[in-house]
């Protein structure tokens, strides 16, 4: 399954009890709905494109992004996960519309604020239209990776004209990229190699990325002139909270929106509070948050399980708990929903079945080497199985004396596409990273074995369509597992610097309060030092 094999995911921490690495995918606007009761909508564009394609992303911003991906050979599921992130990424600036490059016709980017060819499939016959409406466009166009010899052999004077000749992929290790002068990691295992040149003209082309070599000797990672933005492989690939993945992100500001003010927030979200969670954790945490004026998020989850030891605990039985809540909220805490139990069955998933541990939207498995494996959707899952999942949540919280949630998080980050459905269908926010599937881009059938996560540095609107405030930056883990490092106070303050090359971008953790207010207040000082200002997800 594609999302445990390393050498051909990109390595992205999800969270605690979920880290493992994945591809990343996509899922099409097929499946928006409005939101229901517990959320508000958001305005969201129409499924069918003018070029024919899927569209979503927020409407009525002024910008719109036409992403044209491949569909040939054994690894197209591979081209759509890649279109997918493209596509999400886009939504943080307003609509997009979503097409195979193949069914590209003369004129198809006219209208669009920009264009990004996300070329992951070697020698994908390319149409001589799009090739043609790329060398005469004025809006900024954006190639990924694979096939930029096809636009410079069809024209005799691209050299000439653009500054810069492509020769061939560099597959040296290269384990740094240097983007505003700060360095972005790399994997170096990663084999796709980054594209050297037979031209490049530095007074007539820009280099805003440089790849570096083990050796120490560079080379452009991206290039620029005219209207058009090459990066010389798939950013998307092996990519990690530190990676040059963020310096695409940032690249986008300046195909769609170059008058983007520098700006760096910060969030912090308090992870896993359930019925059995201690109160007098909860109490020092918000009371140290408070007095020193940080605003923060909390997930709850409003039933406590155990199978392995009869214990059924609800929110509405540990007044304690639910008094420590209500002071978090009156302090300024924003509660998000965290799932209905945190976890499945009375059978482990993939742990011992508890909550708080074990995943509660999405089957999954240890396997002889420690990986933790996706298996697909639940036994029994469905879109109303779902909905009622989230249904029976509010009603614990109403009954508790709280208030209804009207941000979700998925539980370890995973639900299956009748799940994320049905969460769109009651709130217009999520809080989290994303997981998606291979098969709704393309209209086909979903295909679970082809699934990826992804986190984002700024908010977007994702091809669920929901609005997605992001977490991007991971969480402490003291001691590492599942073939997992450890990630401790100073790896998260790394992450945050290299996020500010973002120019919009945020620094979001989480933390466990069970881990007391001394790390956490370690982290938060590290943060804040690079610049942050911490906000609400309101804020977002």
């Amino acid at each position: 399954m594609d999302m445990t094999a390393p050498s051909r995911s990109s390595r992205i921490f999800l969270r605690a009890h979920a880290v493992v690495p994945l591809l990343l995918a996509a899922l099409s606007a097929a499946l928006l709905v409005l939101a229901g009761p517990i959320g508000q909508p958001v305005a969201v564009a129409q499924e069918s494109g003018p070029a024919g394609g899927r569209t979503g992303g927020p409407a009525g911003t002024g910008r719109s992004t036409l992403v044209l991906y491949d569909t040939t050979g054994e690894w197209a599921h591979t081209a759509e996960l890649y279109a997918t992130q493209a596509a999400n990424l886009a939504g943080h600036f307003g609509s997009y519309t979503a097409l195979p490059v193949g069914e590209y016709t003369a004129g198809t980017m006219d209208g669009f604020t920009a264009v990004v060819y996300v070329g992951s499939t070697y020698d994908e016959p390319l149409p001589e239209a799009f090739l043609a409406d790329v060398r005469s466009a004025e809006r900024p166009v954006v190639w990924l990776g694979h096939n930029i010899w096809r636009l410079a052999a069809s024209s005799p004077t691209f050299a000439a004209d653009y500054g810069w000749m492509p020769y061939r992929y560099d597959e040296g290790e290269i384990g740094t990229v240097v983007y505003k002068g700060r360095t972005l990691t790399r994997d170096a295992s990663n084999p796709s190699g980054v594209m050297a040149y037979s031209v490049l003209d530095e007074g007539r082309a820009e280099v805003p990325a440089t790849a570096v070599r083990a050796d120490g000797t560079r080379l452009p990672w991206a290039v620029r002139s005219r209207n058009l933005t090459y990066v010389g492989e798939m950013p998307f690939a092996y990519t990690t909270a530190t990676d040059r993945y963020l310096a695409f992100c940032d690249l986008l500001f300046d195909a769609l929106a170059p008058e983007t003010a520098e700006r760096h927030r910060a969030l912090v979200r308090l992870e896993d509070i359930g019925p059995a969670a201690d109160p007098g954790d909860l109490m020092a945490i918000a009371t140290e948050l408070k007095k020193r004026g940080i605003p923060y998020s909390f997930g709850v989850y409003p039933v406590h399980k155990e199978p392995e030891n009869g214990v059924e605990i609800r929110l509405r039985d540990r007044p304690e708990v639910v008094a420590a809540i209500e002071y978090m909220l009156a302090g300024g805490g924003t509660m998000i929903m965290h799932g209905y139990t945190h976890q499945y069955t009375d059978a482990p998933n993939p742990y011992n079945g508890a909550s708080g541990d074990d995943f509660e939207f999405y089957a999954t498995h240890v396997d002889d080497d420690d990986y933790v494996v996706y298996d697909g959707p639940v036994a029994g899952d469905s879109f109303a199985w779902a909905q009622g999942r989230l249904d029976a949540a509010a009603r614990e919280f109403r009954a508790a004396g709280l208030p209804v949630p009207t941000i979700f998080e998925f539980p370890h980050y995973a639900g299956s596409a009748e799940d994320y459905r049905a969460v769109r269908s009651r709130f217009a926010v999520r809080y989290e990273r994303g997981m998606y599937f291979a098969g709704t881009l393309s209209g086909t059938a979903v295909r679970y074995e082809h699934a990826a996560g992804q986190f984002f540095p700024y908010t977007v609107t994702d091809v669920y369509g929901s609005k997605v405030v992001p977490e991007n930056i991971g969480n402490l883990i003291p001691k590492g597992y599942n073939n997992h490092p450890s990630v401790l106070p100073g790896d998260l303050a790394e992450a945050a610097e290299a996020n500010l090359v973002v120019r919009d971008g945020v620094a979001s953790f989480f933390y466990h309060p069970y881990l007391g207010t001394g790390r956490l207040i370690e982290i938060i000082d590290g943060i804040e030092k690079l610049g942050y200002t911490f906000v609400p997800a309101s804020a977002m």
